[in-house]
């Protein structure tokens, strides 16, 4: 059970700090962090994990501080937001095996990337190449319906699907 309470305090804290901010197709930004929130409590997050996913891109993509997200929500939930944050030199492969150790981080992160690739369809070719390819190399286990949405954004591109490089085998294997 999600405490009303405070996700509604939480969602006033983020939509105010991501004010301003819009996502490439144009929709205020923080649809995107409600949609992840959505996701999230779909696949059974507790008010932590959905909080963090309210939460996920503050620190990179917001002024909020450290402090303020602690005021909203608890160290568990502060501790996911450092972890799902990319900080500045990041390595990939440390970016990730964090958020695989961490509960909370890992569902909200599988629930964002969903998010991206069902909305990516607005976005140019090169940055849906990029993106699918970072998916596969990264985060397909994540969540399991990460697979099907990566063939859903590959049809959209100029290139058919079967002639890309990266598919040696039918994407239905990919399903974990």
């Amino acid at each position: 059970m999600i405490d009303k309470k405070r996700y509604e305090n939480a969602l006033a804290f983020a939509a105010k700090k991501h004010e301003g901010q819009f996502r490439i197709g144009g929709l205020p930004y923080i649809t995107h962090p409600v949609a992840v929130a959505g996701i999230v409590k779909e696949k059974g997050g507790d008010t932590d994990a959905v909080i963090t996913a309210l939460f996920h891109d503050l620190l990179e993509d917001t002024d909020a501080t450290e402090e303020e997200i602690l005021s909203f929500g608890n160290k568990k939930i502060l501790h996911s937001v450092k972890l799902l944050t990319k900080q500045r030199n990041y390595v990939m492969k440390n970016y990730v095996e964090g958020i695989r150790k961490d509960a909370a981080a890992f569902l909200v992160k599988g629930a964002d990337r969903l998010h991206n690739l069902r909305s990516a369809v607005c976005a140019d070719t090169e940055f849906k190449r990029r993106y699918i390819y970072e998916t596969i190399d990264w985060y397909l286990d994540f969540l399991s319906e990460i697979p099907s949405a990566v063939k859903e954004l590959a049809q959209t591109l100029d290139v058919p699907l079967k002639d890309l490089p990266f598919i040696y085998e039918p994407i239905e294997k990919w399903k974990i």
